[in-house]
């Protein structure tokens, strides 16, 4: 029963475990995590192809992934607004002009533009893509590897975490609140609590959430968990600059496992340097727990 959570949590302590300091070789094993992502997700949309009942199974996908993140979504901002009101955040930043939010959304949909890629190659039938699933599953504890030296090489340590009060108190409202939309998503949809649960949990993380529910639940819910997490990350870069002004706890929540990377420049530039440090603890939190929590549940 608990071979997979042994599959996902072993190579990711492994990693975590090599004490990589080198800004070179951390900057090489980033730039090669982003290109496993890119092959699993290819191979994610090969297994999609495969499947039985095809077209109601889109249909599945998309209205799995937009009854979540919805719920989740919902549950976030509801508890994001408590926090706001019970534990005010004094700041005195005046808003800089941000990137273009329409570029890095597009950055994020050209992830989707690999699925689909490898779901229009899956469709092709060709008795070599059959071994696809084999093959992710081998990728997918490399990029684990990968995952787990990256996070030791952020230089977090857990005094640090500990210390920034706000990145901890905003990524326990996020975590208590995503798991309560994931089980309300779950009663809404007629899933299993423990699949809401994993569903919940990627916290924004689409290119892991997607792989990882994939092997565990097969491609259909593991589909609709990446479109779930991307939605996530899309809504963050539109809001974060109508929030960040009175409601810096929200903008900083809505980014969830992405604060430390990829939208913490958006975070930056506008709500200044003073939100940096909470950023990257409430990411570095998120980052750890999403692939934990989701071995938890889909075990």
């Amino acid at each position: 029963m608990y071979s997979g959570l042994l599959i996902i949590l072993l190579p990711l302590i492994a990693g975590w475990l090599l004490p990589f300091r080198q800004t070179a070789l951390l900057r090489q094993v980033n730039r090669l995590l982003g290109w496993m992502v890119y092959v699993i997700l290819f191979f994610m949309g090969i297994s999609l192809a495969f499947l039985d009942n095809l077209s109601s199974n889109l249909v599945t996908v998309f209205h799995t992934a937009l009854v979540t993140a919805l719920c989740i979504l919902l549950c976030n901002l509801l508890a994001l607004r408590w926090l706001e009101k019970r534990v005010p955040w004094q700041h005195v930043h005046k808003q800089e002009k941000l990137p273009s939010r329409l570029h890095m959304a597009l950055d994020s949909l050209k992830l989707c533009g690999v699925v689909v890629i490898g779901f229009v190659l899956g469709l092709t039938q060709w008795p070599l893509l059959h071994h696809a699933a084999t093959a992710s599953e081998y990728a997918l504890i490399f990029l684990l590897f990968l995952v787990g030296i990256q996070l030791r090489g952020s230089g977090m340590t857990l005094r640090q975490i500990i210390l920034n009060r706000r990145g901890m108190l905003v990524a326990s409202v996020v975590l208590v609140s995503a798991l309560i939309g994931g089980l309300l998503a779950a009663l809404a949809l007629g899933l299993p609590l423990k699949t809401g649960l994993a569903l919940a949990s990627g916290f924004g993380w689409y290119s892991l959430s997607g792989i990882l529910i994939t092997e565990a639940y097969g491609p259909v819910i593991g589909s609709a968990a990446f479109f779930n997490d991307l939605l996530r990350e899309l809504m963050a870069i539109m809001l974060i600059p109508a929030l960040i002004g009175r409601h810096r706890s929200s903008a900083l929540g809505l980014c969830g496992a992405t604060s430390m990377d990829f939208t913490l420049p958006v975070l930056q530039r506008a709500g200044g340097n003073e939100i940096v440090p909470a950023a990257i603890v409430h990411g570095f939190v998120m980052s750890l727990l999403a692939p934990i929590l989701i071995a938890l549940f889909s075990a």
